[in-house]
Parts: C-alpha cells; sequence; structure tokens
C-alpha cells in the first residue's frame, strides 16, 4: 500500500509491443494529469529507466496517439535489469527524478522484473497487461490480443483464398512462443483444419490421418494454424513431415510474424485500453500498489504482479474439443 501522496507519476512500455499500448498511455497520463499528477515518460522500457531517459509529458504529448500502433515511449528488453546492479541504477533514476510511483505497460517479462524490483524497493507502482499473447493471469484479454488476432484473421482469409485456387494446403505460422490464443482464435475463425499450439501436444499421425482421410474426399484445400511455439518445432518442421507422407500434395507455409504486432489498435484494444489506464491510476491514487489492473466479465480487478505471472490464463477445452467437431 502506499505511504504517501503520490505526487509524480513514472510511466513505460516494456517487452514487446501491442497494438492499444499508446491508447493507454494517454490514459495513464491524462488521468493523472486530470488529478493535479505529474506524469514522467520513461523511453525504452527499463533500460531507458537505468539510463534516465525520461522526460516530463503533458497533455498534448499524448493527443492525436490512441489511433497509432507500437508504442510512442518505444520498448525494449532489458539483460541489465535483471541484474541488482542494474535495478539500482533504475531506483537511483525514479530518486533523482523525483518520481514516487510507476505505471507498466507490458507482458510477463515486465512484470516478473516488477515484482523482483518492488521486493528491492519501496515504491507503488501498478501494471497495465500489455502483449499480444494473452497469457497472463488475471484478465480476460490483453492490450493488443484483438488487434493481432483479427491482423491474423485477415491474412489467414487471404490465404485460404489462393489455396482454393490452387488445391493447396497452407501452414500458417503465427505468434505465440509460450502460448497459442493467437493460432486458436485465428484458427477457429478462419476454419482451420488443425490447430497446434503450445498448451497441448501434438498428435502428428493423427494429423497425417486427417490429412489422408481429407484425401479420399477429395477435399483439396486445408489450412493448418500452428503457433511458432508449438512442440512439433512451428511450420518448417510441419511442411517437412507432410512432404515425405504426401509427396503428391502441394504443400506451402507462411509464417505472418510481426505483421501481428503492427497495425492500428481495434476498437476493441482502445477501449480495453483506456479502461485500464484510467482504472490503473485511480487505484494507484487511492494506494493500490504491486498489482495488475485486468478485466474479469467486465469488472476491474487487480492481481499481484507474481501471481499474474505465474498462473497464466488457461485455455478452454471446450474450444479445443470443437475445433476436432467442426474440421471432421
Amino acid at each position: 500500500m502506499a505511504t504517501k501522496k503520490v505526487t509524480k507519476i513514472g510511466v513505460l512500455t516494456s517487452g514487446g509491443d501491442a497494438p492499444g499500448m499508446n491508447a493507454a498511455v494517454r490514459a495513464l497520463a491524462r488521468t493523472a494529469l486530470y488529478h493535479g499528477v505529474a506524469v514522467y515518460g520513461v523511453r525504452r522500457g527499463y533500460q531507458g529507466l537505468i539510463e534516465g531517459d525520461i522526460f516530463q509529458m503533458n497533455t498534448t504529448d499524448v493527443a492525436n496517439i490512441m489511433q497509432r500502433g507500437g508504442t510512442i515511449l518505444k520498448t525494449a528488453r532489458s539483460k541489465e535489469f535483471r541484474t541488482p546492479e542494474g535495478r539500482k541504477k533504475a531506483f537511483a533514476q525514479l530518486q533523482q527524478h523525483g518520481i514516487d510511483a510507476l505505471a507498466l505497460i507490458g507482458g510477463d517479462g515486465t512484470f516478473s522484473g516488477a515484482a523482483t524490483f518492488f521486493n528491492e524497493f519501496t515504491i507503488p507502482a501498478i501494471g497495465l497487461p500489455g502483449t499480444i499473447d494473452k497469457d497472463l493471469a488475471g484478465t480476460d484479454f490483453t492490450i493488443g490480443f484483438d488487434t493481432a488476432v483479427n491482423t491474423a484473421v485477415e491474412a489467414i482469409d487471404k490465404i485460404r483464398d489462393t489455396a482454393e485456387a490452387h488445391d493447396r494446403l497452407f501452414i500458417v505460422e503465427v505468434m505465440g512462443r509460450d502460448a497459442g490464443y493467437i493460432a486458436l482464435h485465428s484458427g477457429i475463425a478462419c476454419g482451420a483444419e488443425e490447430i497446434l499450439i503450445p498448451e497441448t501436444k501434438t498428435d502428428i499421425e493423427a494429423i497425417l490421418q486427417n490429412i489422408d482421410r481429407d484425401n479420399r474426399r477429395k477435399k483439396t484445400v486445408r489450412i493448418i494454424v500452428v503457433a511458432e511455439g508449438d512442440e512439433f518445432g512451428g511450420s518448417s518442421a510441419l511442411l517437412h513431415t507432410i512432404k515425405e507422407r504426401f509427396p503428391e500434395l502441394d504443400v506451402r507455409a507462411t509464417v505472418l510474424g510481426h505483421i501481428q504486432r503492427g497495425g492500428a489498435p481495434s476498437c476493441a484494444d482502445r477501449v480495453l485500453s483506456s479502461r485500464l489506464g484510467y482504472a490503473a491510476i485511480e487505484a494507484l491514487l487511492k494506494g493500490t500498489s504491486q498489482v495488475m489492473v485486468g478485466i474479469i466479465n467486465d469488472e476491474i480487478v487487480f492481481t499481484p504482479f507474481a501471481q499474474a505471472v505465474k498462473e497464466n490464463s488457461k485455455i478452454n477445452n471446450d474450444m479445443l474439443q470443437m475445433i476436432k467437431v467442426l474440421s471432421a
């Protein structure tokens, strides 16, 4: 809990960028300024904090940014912040600038670092879930997930068009090193025949049998969506295995890559970011600290940093069963 009145709040974005981060920065800054609290932007996440890349923000700094992808504060992953010496430098910069609270936008790496940092140094802090992977506990959705999924869906729909024109099997690899939510949601939305995610064991023989069954049924167009972190090895390993078993098939692989991180945030992500940013500052000023703010069942909730990272979001088993039924 905060022990004194917050007068200066530092805002940073850390880890991988996610569409909607700018809308969150805007909401944080404007809510704090509304309450008469000074706002300081920290460029390049924890690394910028260590190096003192800090500037005071006003309302014009966050004007006309909520529709933009990326983050005006830049972002980075900091190896130095993982060391006690790096965290000591970061705290010294906060003291030098008179910053007495922090608002952090990021994912599991951001909050893992935060949990360690705030165990070592006493400063109020609150986090916003900013990650396209949707892999944090304590919130139904994370900033950037909806946009990333819609980007993937748009791309897969276009791939299906060309697949149908050439009677091809396409393997589409989407982001998700440790979490398969983008693959799961985009695959369902695009009617994929198979969806491979890190949370489940890949039964390659069952996939090959399904392809053989489709061949006998004269089904010539297939889409397989695979998360980059799937245990089988992603799109390239799957492509090799399928072509080895079915050399007569025209099989192609496409990796969507960083296109999923870019672009204007969706309406859902803009609204989510605005709600979380507003709620974060309101809570911080009332003494709530060392937690991530999220939304569950359309209600604002707070989850300790360590718990948000440790528990992760759970895959819905009903959705996995549904895929088997709908693709049969």
